[in-house]
């Protein structure tokens, strides 16, 4: 299917609003602004609509499969090449070597076996993104991530290993107020010496930056729904 024509006009007025928006939460929280990083998610968006983005200054972008990054973001690395790519998704195992070869920063380490795939694959190929842990802080069955009190035990095989270990990442319950997970990711963050919080998306992050979230993952709110 052909990706419609990208709103460049609206995508940049929605980048200017999100990021005023930032600003604000930030500041309300005594926090600068530019400690923030605004995370674009282009999922099921394409390489178009991500060249509207970048047009308007956008630099960080986020994509939840694999497969639909490595179809998307190599020819646009060519004109921007300082654009910075997340993963923020579920990774297989088998997916390793695509995701280092990728990636910038993987935010969806959640097991001992994808951190050693992971370790092993940077070790061969001699390139080290960024790493964080998803922490399931919901302990939902169907979602990805370490439980939180599993989480300790994964950061230090993390470190073990010698990852390029940043911080954590959260996706709180849908309907449930999502500042107690934010809260919990922030405590097992400090306990740990770890700085970045990735946490917050649409329709939640200035909560997330109130509680301390680095980088937050906002689509909808920029590209529009798909």
């Amino acid at each position: 299917m052909t990706e419609p024509p990208a709103d460049s006009g609206a995508i940049a007025a929605r980048l200017v609003t999100v990021r005023a928006r930032i600003g604000i939460a930030a500041r309300a929280a005594g926090r600068a602004p530019e400690a923030v990083t605004l995370v674009a998610v282009g999922k099921g968006h394409g390489g178009e609509t991500m060249a509207a983005a970048l047009r308007a200054g956008q630099r960080v972008f986020g994509e939840n499969r694999v497969q639909e990054a490595v179809a998307k973001w190599p020819g646009l690395r060519v004109e921007w090449p300082g654009l910075e790519l997340h993963l923020i998704g579920p990774l297989q195992g088998n997916k390793a070597r695509e995701a280092v070869a990728l990636f910038d920063v993987i935010e969806t380490v959640d097991r001992p076996k994808l951190a050693a795939a992971l370790a092993g694959e940077m070790a061969r190929a001699g390139r080290r993104p960024s790493c964080l842990i998803q922490v399931n802080t919901g302990e939902e069955p169907q979602k990805a991530g370490v439980a939180p009190a599993d989480a300790p035990a994964l950061i230090e095989l993390a470190r073990a290993l010698n990852l390029p270990l940043k911080g954590l990442m959260c996706i709180p319950p849908a309907g449930q107020p999502p500042a107690p997970h934010f809260a919990l990711l922030g405590q097992i963050a400090g306990r740990h010496g770890l700085d970045w919080l990735s946490m917050g998306m649409s329709g939640d992050f200035e909560t997330a930056i109130r509680l301390g979230a680095t980088h937050v993952r906002v689509g909808s709110a920029i590209f529009g729904e798909r």
